[in-house]
């Protein structure tokens, strides 16, 4: 094998990973490169061959109990020559986080047990346009924009995520073209969502509420914030199945399921919620 390093990458390089997210059909956002990167500047790893980028991969390290790995590909004329294996492995060894997580394609997925990852449960990937979703939700009431995160936020989120993540949320709602709601109710966050921009329409995510009826009034208020004439662009959202809530709410708005993935884990599965996650926040980051 000629000369193949492992490093860090910075986010420029993220961003090439992202490029080629984006050339897999995995149709990332404008800004998520910053936004990943910032969370765990040392998650993201790339494979370089005698100096050219040819692999990526990060597992983002959120504390010393979770990481959630995404972005594993290897460029294809670069495929079957061990270099994929050997940064996956790299990566791994190098993660002290006590479970990690990630979102498996359906090919992929028996690889992933032969590392030690066990099925949790399935996430779906739903879509319809935007017209067709303002169409079938009622106005939204009760929700209010959400320009900063907040500890109140900090702690709604971490009963549905299965660790702190206040700097990704931090930069995840203020990222440019990125639009966040909330929801309150007595003063108390009931359910939170952002709509953030993609290379083919949007995606939203994290959907969180504490039930169908916010879960509605947040994407109703999410889809008013989309420019005219992008009525007929594409949104995606991406519902874990234990969540029956949220089935019953893509059915009710007429979405249609075009992707799946496997979560899985190295340890056992986190002890949260999923009956209030009616969106995934990414495939990528968990």
């Amino acid at each position: 094998m000629s000369d193949y390093v492992i490093r860090p990458l910075t986010v420029d390089e993220v961003q090439k990973a992202v490029d080629w997210a984006g050339r897999e059909g995995w149709n990332p956002g404008h800004h998520d490169a910053r936004c990943f990167h910032g969370t765990d500047t040392r998650g993201f790893l790339g494979g370089f061959l005698d100096g050219e980028m040819i692999a990526s991969i990060s597992v983002v390290q959120y504390d010393d109990a979770f990481a959630f790995l995404g972005f594993y590909i290897v460029l294809p004329e670069f495929r079957g020559s061990g270099h994929g294996l050997k940064i996956w492995r790299h990566a791994l060894e190098n993660c002290n986080a006590g479970n990690i997580g990630l979102d498996g394609v359906v090919d992929q997925q028996h690889n992933y047990r032969s590392s030690g990852f066990s099925f949790a449960y399935n996430n779906y990937r739903f879509t319809a346009t935007v017209e067709k979703l303002q169409q079938a939700l009622t106005p939204s009431t009760g929700v209010e924009p959400l320009t900063a995160a907040s500890e109140a936020l900090f702690a709604y989120d971490r009963h549905l995520f299965p660790a702190r993540r206040d700097a990704f949320l931090q930069g995840w709602i203020s990222a440019p073209g990125h639009m966040s709601r909330v929801y309150s109710e007595d003063g108390q966050i009931k359910g939170y969502a952002t709509l953030r921009p993609c290379r083919t329409g949007y995606k939203i995510g994290p959907l969180f509420a504490d039930r169908e009826s916010i879960a509605e009034a947040l994407l109703a208020s999410l889809l008013e914030t989309v420019p005219a004439h992008h009525s007929q662009d594409a949104v995606f959202i991406d519902m874990p199945l234990p969540n029956t809530a949220a089935f019953a709410l893509a059915a009710k708005l007429g979405l249609e399921k075009v992707f799946e993935t496997a979560r899985m884990y190295s340890g056992r599965a986190p002890d949260i919620d999923l009956s209030r996650v009616f969106g995934v926040t990414s495939f990528e980051l968990g």
